[in-house]
């Protein structure tokens, strides 16, 4: 290559790297990247309560109501039959003797006059012939028919008073069957039930026996009775839980039993009666000068049982604890805390 070609390559050269770095010049400059704001974290707030003392009660709360302790089942136990009439209604009262329920006759009572009347006639001729002083053949046939008449006619009445339910005692009719004339009626059906008024003892049905497995007879029981905003306080003790029970083959009464607790109340108030509802408490567990917290406090987790206590203002720290009574809205801690420690609430 001649001197003047390699001239002319090196201002070709030159020139375009010029032209290059002008144009890169005109690119705007690239801003330097912010920094992220520094952001202060948020102080967080726990709800606490200080570990105190005092007393800790464990206590089943329960609405029950008044009942009699006597009452009597009404049933048929010859045969069943066809209601004719039913003779009472709920909160009627009744003496021993009245009839509850009426079976249907079928001429039956017909009979019976029937046959009460047969029975005059007989004894009629049998003292017509003590007084004729006639033989004694015809004053002994005479004896005989009355005995006849006599054994058909309790039969008859027998049969007669066997289509009448009486009650067996003086009472109030708390419960009657739903019937109506021409319904059919089983042999032990219960149709009405009659009860004592004037001996009352509470009753308490629960969900299970499993919720008052701890409450046994003779517990006191704190009674209130509220009557038009007016409360009653009264005191009563346990007399039967599902556990002392009696035996009994009756499965709608064993049922019945297996899920109630009765309750005697001594000087019962004049307004008390059947029906009558009341709240009760019975206590099952207190301790005095123990140290609680609310439940909320006291956290589980695969057994283990453990509390978050604050310290320090804003320092948690778990603590393993031993639990004691568990109240409804309290539990006793039995170890790990002291009196005064600031615990978290869940």
């Amino acid at each position: 290559m001649s001197q003047r070609s390699k001239r002319v390559a090196a201002a070709a050269l030159s020139i375009a790297i010029g032209a290059a770095l002008a144009g890169c010049s005109l690119l705007p400059k690239e801003e330097p990247a912010l920094a992220p704001p520094l952001v202060k974290p948020a102080k967080e707030n726990y709800q606490t309560v200080k570990v105190q003392k005092g007393t800790i009660t464990n206590a089943i709360t329960q609405v029950a109501s008044f009942e009699s302790v006597h009452t009597e089942v009404a049933q048929f136990t010859g045969t069943g039959g066809r209601v004719e009439k039913i003779l009472v209604r709920s909160g009627d009262q009744v003496k021993k003797g009245d009839p509850l329920v009426q079976l249907v006759m079928n001429d039956l009572d017909l009979q019976v006059k029937e046959q009460e009347l047969a029975l005059a006639r007989a004894k009629y001729a049998l003292r017509q012939q003590q007084g004729s002083h006639g033989d004694e053949d015809a004053l002994k046939i005479a004896g005989l028919q009355v005995q006849v008449e006599q054994i058909k006619y309790d039969r008859l009445y027998s049969q007669y008073s066997n289509k009448f339910l009486k009650s067996e005692m003086e009472g109030q009719v708390v419960f009657v069957e739903d019937l109506k004339p021409g319904d059919y009626v089983d042999t032990y059906q219960t149709l009405v039930v009659v009860a004592d008024p004037t001996q009352l003892q509470l009753s308490a049905r629960v969900d299970s026996a499993d919720r008052v497995k701890g409450v046994d007879v003779g517990f006191p029981v704190e009674v209130t009775i509220n009557d038009g905003g007016k409360q009653t306080a009264l005191k009563g003790k346990v007399v039967q839980t599902p556990s002392s029970a009696p035996q009994t083959l009756n499965k709608d009464l064993a049922e019945r039993y297996s899920k109630t607790l009765y309750i005697s109340v001594d000087k019962l108030p004049d307004n008390v009666e059947i029906g009558t509802m009341a709240d009760i408490k019975i206590i099952t567990e207190q301790k005095d000068n123990v140290l609680k917290i609310p439940r909320s406090g006291l956290r589980s987790f695969m057994g283990r049982n453990f509390v978050r206590v604050l310290e320090d203002g804003n320092k948690l720290r778990e603590i393993d604890v031993q639990p004691g009574i568990s109240a409804s809205t309290e539990v006793e801690i039995v170890q790990g805390l002291a009196e005064g420690d600031n615990v978290v609430l869940q």
